[in-house]
């Protein structure tokens, strides 16, 4: 899918900065992502189809989450709080027919997933390391924060230069492979896989800032993957995709292995490459030197 997103202030706010946690929006402040697919993604004039829009609505006591889901006429979108199922299908970038069982998630959903470490429901996305980026304004190319610096939308952020950014993960030419593959399950996963996080059970730290291979499961053994490790030793075994979980639940659909557990279907090929090719290229004596902090 690709997304649209917005937000929207109430006037004369800011949202405040606090560290490499997401922004802290004020009360009133509305968040909107639309869902679509490209009728044939190797035309992008050639029509497409909106499936669903997510808003999420900064009240006093917290966030509230309504998904709204679109008609097939594309005139209108009606919230539907208990979710729904709809059957989407589009041509891919590489001219093939796709099919998709998508799930639009009840309001009762997005919890699940918007669980900020155990501090109550916050949004994804808007942390200032995914937003440290350039993007196209007014018909210029400026940096995201920059821009909203000068627009009066966030306060409180250091210098640019200080705040830590994640590279394209899909622009080989950017950055480093170990970058890419670390910057993508940084915004994949983290949010989960984080200390206090709602899977912290599972002592997996995929945060872009851990830098102790252990910590992120190189050489790590499950502690609470159950069926979902496949028989595999260790998260990640450098140099042996075929035999890291990481990959195993990446490269699944099957419910209780799959990761993420919720809110897909398909597998994402090209996130699977990238992660294939990131493990493949480790090398497994190097992890098991004194200062690799493995010993």
């Amino acid at each position: 899918a690709e997304k649209l997103r917005f937000v929207r202030l109430p006037k004369g706010t800011s949202a405040r900065y606090q560290g490499d946690r997401t922004l802290d929006f004020p009360v009133g402040t509305t968040i909107a992502k639309t869902f679509l697919y490209p009728l044939d993604a190797r035309n992008p004039s050639g029509g497409r189809r909106l499936v669903e829009t997510r808003l999420l609505i900064r009240e006093r006591e917290g966030w509230l989450g309504l998904p709204y889901v679109w008609n097939d006429e594309q005139s209108d979108a009606v919230l539907q709080q208990g979710g729904e199922r709809k059957t989407v299908a589009w041509v891919d970038a590489s001219g093939e027919r796709r099919e998709v069982d998508y799930l639009v998630p009840s309001s009762a959903d997005c919890g699940l997933c918007h669980d900020a470490n155990g501090l109550g429901t916050e949004p994804l996305g808007t942390k200032p390391a995914q937003l440290h980026r350039p993007v196209m304004y007014a018909g210029t190319e400026q940096n995201q924060l920059a821009l909203w610096t000068r627009e009066g939308l966030v306060a409180g952020l250091p210098a640019l230069e200080q705040l830590p950014h994640y590279p394209l993960w899909d622009d080989p030419g950017g950055a480093s492979l170990d970058a890419r593959a670390r910057a993508y399950l940084d915004v994949n996963c983290a949010h989960c896989h984080a200390p206090n996080g709602p899977a912290s059970s599972a002592a997996l730290d995929l945060r872009f800032s851990q830098d102790l291979p252990r910590r992120f499961g190189v050489f790590k053994r499950p502690v609470a993957a159950g069926r979902g490790s496949g028989g595999r030793l260790y998260d990640i075994w450098p140099g042996r995709p075929e035999e890291s979980i990481l990959l195993l639940r990446l490269e699944s659909t099957e419910p209780g292995v799959m990761m993420a557990e919720l809110g897909r279907t398909l597998i994402d090929r090209e996130g699977v490459a990238l992660v294939r090719a990131w493990i493949a290229a480790m090398n497994a004596d190097s992890f098991r030197s004194p200062s690799s902090g493995l010993r």
